[in-house]
Parts: structure tokens; sequence; C-alpha cells
């Protein structure tokens, strides 16, 4: 297991460092967007305010994993952005999620509890939360014959996307499983559109926890637009459904660290608190100054008067959550503007029938 001592701090340090190291190369791939002027322009970029302590989880190890025990034989992989989860049985590991930047270090992980604990390390089911690429771009390093589990749409879409790196589920089911492999029982639920149409809930309630990937994000604001969900809100409502099932410890799928009961409640407060100011921004951002400047450049006018609205809303809930979650100062307003869409369009708040 990884402890949070100076050596592995530095271990820590050192993948960073392999990681801002890679940055060029990833400019090359796309085109060398970041090219020579990068240096350049890095002084010119912004600053935003420190990370809270209470963000950040345990340091990785020198090859850029940190291993955990959540719960008896349930496990825990990060990469500090990335995270999946794997309980060991008497008739192999069950693994949920495979994402692509902790890749081989899955399988690593995996031996490294079972050289501890004398199991085996042999995947034999993988699990699917959703269908996107950054949490199962991994999955086909665990060959043909693992056996893979998800939801009907996830079957579907995968088969659409047909991604060699993410083999489509041969075991699908439509609003509840419960999946039985060496003794352990994990309950699998689909309750309807959030962040995807496929993204399931995974409650282990032999071991305490809850796996609900890309709705919150522990310690941290939601990545940009909401976390990109393509239900805003069925992703809202997400929270409180999960809070329905008993469970203590929580894996969202991102970040360092895991989460609690309290991440969720906390995460459910920041999101009313942006629907409130979206609401007040309705009623009182002006919209005549921004389309009477752009004339009939419509979308100047529309996307000026949406920032202002998004800037309105954000302000309060980013002085009152700097400090307490990461990053509410990077990302608050473009949830903002997802927020105010959604109400503006799913809701049909503040829509008026031209007389």
């Amino acid at each position: 297991m990884s402890e949070l001592d100076s050596s592995t701090n530095r271990r820590s340090f050192l993948a960073r460092s392999a990681k801002i190291a890679a940055v060029p190369a990833i400019a090359a791939v796309a085109g060398g967007v970041l090219a020579e002027p990068a240096a350049a322009a890095s002084t010119e970029l912004p600053d935003y305010a420190p990370i809270p302590a209470s963000a950040l989880g345990p340091a990785v190890n020198a090859q850029g994993y940190y291993v955990g025990r959540i719960k008896r034989n349930l496990y825990w992989v990060t990469d500090s952005t990335y995270q999946a989860v794997f309980l060991t049985t008497k008739e192999g590991v069950v693994l949920f999620d495979a994402p692509p930047t902790i890749g081989h270090n899955l399988q690593r992980a995996i031996n490294e509890i079972a050289a501890a604990n004398g199991t085996s390390n042999k995947v034999t089911h993988i699990v699917y939360s959703h269908h996107h690429a950054d949490h199962l771009g991994a999955s086909s390093l665990f060959g043909r014959h693992v056996e893979r589990i998800g939801h009907v749409e996830n079957r579907r879409l995968l088969l659409r996307d047909n991604d060699p790196t993410r083999p489509a589920p041969n075991v699908t089911f439509e609003r509840h499983k419960t999946l039985r492999v060496g003794g352990e029982r994990i309950e699998l639920f689909h309750k309807g559109t959030n962040h995807s149409a496929d993204n399931i809930y995974i409650h282990f309630p032999d071991h305490d926890a809850l796996m609900l990937v890309d709705i919150v994000l522990p310690g941290w604001v939601p990545f940009q637009n909401l976390n990109i969900n393509e239900d805003v809100q069925g992703a809202i409502a997400a929270p409180g459904k999960a809070l329905e099932y008993p469970w203590t410890h929580y894996i969202g799928g991102h970040m360092g660290r895991l989460g609690t009961r309290r991440d969720m409640t906390v995460h459910q407060q920041y999101v009313d608190d942006i629907v409130d100011g979206v609401k007040k921004a309705m009623a009182n951002v002006d919209p005549t100054p921004f389309f009477t400047k752009y004339g009939n450049n419509t979308w100047a006018g529309v996307k000026t008067y949406q920032d202002a609205q998004a800037e309105y809303a954000a302000a309060p809930v980013i002085k009152k959550y700097t400090g307490v979650l990461a990053a509410a100062d990077v990302y608050t307003a473009s949830h903002a503007f997802t927020i105010l869409e959604s109400i503006r369009l799913d809701l049909g708040y503040g829509s008026q029938v031209h007389a």
C-alpha cells in the first residue's frame, strides 16, 4: 500500500513532473498547437485560488498510482485524476472501469494487493460505469475472455463507436442486475439519463460503498460545463438518488480521493446556489445594452448577454465556495451557463409567449 511519507511525496512529485514533461508530445500530436510561443505565453496565464488541502488525496508511487482499501476486499486505484475500483473474490478479480490514464497500472495495483493477500490477480469481470473512453479506454488490456457487464444502452453506444480499446459488454441489463462473483454481491442500477444515457449506480452493500462516475467529484467543483452532462436535470437529481442508498464510501471516478456523504451534500448545495444565482441573473441582467451594441449580429448580443448572466450568477457562488471546493473560481461560470440553458430550455423558466 502507498503511504504519505516523504519518499512517497517525492515520487508523487516525480510522477507529476513526468506528466508535465509529456505536454510537448501532446502538442505535437495536436499539430504543434503548443509550439515555441507557449513558453512566453505562460507568463500571461491567469492566477487561480490555491487548492484546499481537503481536496487532495494520497500521493502516488513511483509508477504513478495509489492503491488503497475501501473496505474488506474492495480496493480503489487512482493516478490523482482518474479512479477505478476492484473487488477480489474466490473466483478472480472484478474490475470497475478501466481508465486509460491509469492503464497498465491497473494490473500492477491488482498484483500488489494479490501478492500481499495471497489472492488471485486474474481479472475475470469488468463492469462499465458508462461508455466514455476516458473511463474505459484500457478495457482491452484485459483480453477477449473477460466478462464485461454494462447497461443495454452502453452496449449499443460502444457497438456504434466501434473502438477496439472498449469492447462492448457481453452481459447487459435494463434497470437492475445483481452481480454475484465468488461469493460477493454487487448491485447495478440504471435510474435514467444523467451524465450519459448509460451511466449506472454501482452499489456495494457488503462494503458500505457506492460508485457513481462523473456526477460528484469529491472536494472539487465539476469539470467544465457541469461535467458536460448529457442530461443536466438528470445529473442535478442524481446525487439525491445516490443518497437513497446506504453507504459511507463514495467513488466518483475522478480526482485523488474517495468521497463521503458530506461531499455529496456540499455538491448539491453548490449546484442549488448556482441555480438560485441563475434565476436572479435572468431577472436582473438587462439585455438592452448587449443587443443595442451589436445590432443585427444576433450571436454577439446573445453571447455577451449570457456571459454577463453567467458571471452575475457565478460571482457570489465563487466567493462562497473558494477554499471549500477546489477550482470554484475556474469552472463555476461555465456551470452557470450550462444551468442557465437547462432551466431555460428544459424547464421553460423565464419563457414568454409573444403577444
